[in-house]
């Protein structure tokens, strides 16, 4: 059985990367909560308090923050090719 991961996608609606993202997690079965932060402040604040960053996709995996898109750190994290 695998383990079930804690995923959160920190994403605006404008964002390519984002949709890639979200499209990535999706193909991939990965189950992940959205984090609109162009629509809710607080969110947005969360997710600068949390990583540091302006900047999207922020995303939280099991309490790491990842910036970006970078699929090598999703790989490693969620344990898929």
């Amino acid at each position: 059985m695998t383990k079930e991961h804690k995923v959160s996608l920190y994403r605006t609606r404008s964002c390519i990367w984002c949709h890639k993202t979200a499209e990535l997690f999706k193909e991939k079965g990965i189950k992940f909560k959205e984090v609109w932060v162009d629509q809710d402040h607080k969110a947005a604040q969360e997710m600068i308090k949390k990583s540091g960053q302006m900047g999207v996709p922020v995303i939280e995996i099991d309490g790491q923050i990842i910036v970006g898109y970078d699929v090598e750190a999703f790989k490693k994290l969620l344990k898929f090719n």
